[in-house]
């Protein structure tokens, strides 16, 4: 009979013990995924502790053991704000957790470098660390490395950026394929029967989710708009200097553009361009990630819209999984979906802001 619903009945180890007929110590070994017991009795624990109705509370067994969880971000470090609003949140929640014995971190590897990245992974203490949320390209020397941390047991989550073909636990970010899509119906849809051609910023292809997007962006623009011509992504690699320097040569060749998808960060470069060059009649502009930036790009008219996901959100939601996985314990995966959500000027949350050509 299962006794965890009466809080006067609340079963113990001490209960999987005498049930099992083990001892304390081969529970202890099995709670904690110890080697060191056979499987049979390892299956005979599982199954007293599903008898009994036994729910750990593992704050209190964290407490007892001293334990402190220890998370890192490996985030790229390139200056935007979306970034910025990344470590913003990475530091606030750090301070909320002080109580929780949770530290986090963040340290910087350069952007779109997956040898960097590598090594930077490497360089993790996996004696110290519990879990580690990468935010850079997919490919084998970073899948390797991915490896290495899950074969020292520390947990790994993708932020923003997925790496679907390593041994990763969980992707934390919108489905950057239906953000692409999305982009492409906002875009088609504002520019009408209008014909012309159509830019795509992206910071690299070797990103995944700028190759996601770019898919997700074709697909729905070769489906439901195919009287405008979308033209190769012009890889700004998130620098907003070198977007502005590129961008004339662009317009040089192609002087109907009427319509840009910025997919990528670097939008202070699109905005100074935008801002200064008299060639370009409004163009219609959809843009990712709402920021200060881009927030007052929405209420000067230069961006229509602009697709974007919770930074709070996605720290809030690789800690809890990280710490989740670290316990063994459940995971909601209802709580941490990110919403591709969806900002025009009419609808952005109230945020006081300063004039972006005051102050580019």
């Amino acid at each position: 009979m299962k006794q965890g619903n009466d809080p006067q009945l609340n079963p113990t180890i001490n209960d999987i013990a005498r049930v099992a007929e083990v001892s304390l110590a081969t529970v202890d070994r099995v709670l904690n995924a110890r080697p060191g017991v056979r499987e049979a009795t390892v299956q005979k624990v599982n199954q007293a502790i599903a008898d009994l109705g036994y729910v750990r509370d593992t704050a209190a067994a964290n407490l007892a053991r001293g334990r402190v969880y220890n998370f890192v971000f490996i985030l790229p470090s390139n200056k935007n704000e979306f970034l910025l609003s990344l470590e913003t949140q990475i530091e606030q929640l750090n301070a909320g957790l002080r109580h929780e014995r949770t530290r986090l971190s963040f340290v910087h590897v350069a952007a779109f470098d997956p040898v960097a990245l590598a090594v930077a992974i490497d360089a993790i203490d996996v004696t110290r660390v519990d879990g580690v949320a990468i935010f850079g390209p997919e490919t084998p020397s970073v899948r390797d490395s991915v490896a290495h941390l899950k074969k020292n047991g520390v947990t790994v989550v993708s932020l923003v950026a997925d790496i679907p073909s390593s041994e990763r636990d969980h992707y934390i970010g919108v489905d950057n394929v239906a953000a692409g899509r999305t982009a492409a119906q906002l875009l088609g849809r504002f520019l009408g029967t209008r014909r012309g051609e159509v830019l795509v910023l992206t910071g690299s292809m070797l990103a995944r989710d700028h190759l996601e997007r770019r898919l997700g962006f074709d697909e729905v623009m070769g489906r439901d708009f195919p009287h405008l011509r979308v033209l190769a992504s012009l890889e700004g690699r998130d620098d907003p200097g070198l977007i502005e320097r590129l961008l004339p040569d662009v317009l040089s060749d192609n002087s109907d553009i009427i319509g840009i998808y910025s997919s990528a960060a670097g939008n202070e470069g699109l905005l100074r361009f935008l801002a200064t060059e008299p060639a370009l009649e409004n163009p219609v502009v959809v843009a990712h990630e709402l920021t200060p930036l881009s927030r007052n790009a929405l209420s000067c008219g230069l961006f229509d819209a602009v697709i974007s996901q919770d930074s709070g959100h996605l720290v809030r939601s690789a800690v809890r999984i990280m710490r989740a996985n670290s316990d063994r314990m459940p995971i909601n995966m209802a709580q941490e979906r990110i919403r591709i959500d969806v900002y025009l000027k009419e609808n952005m949350p109230p945020n006081a802001v300063p004039n972006w050509e005051a102050n580019p």
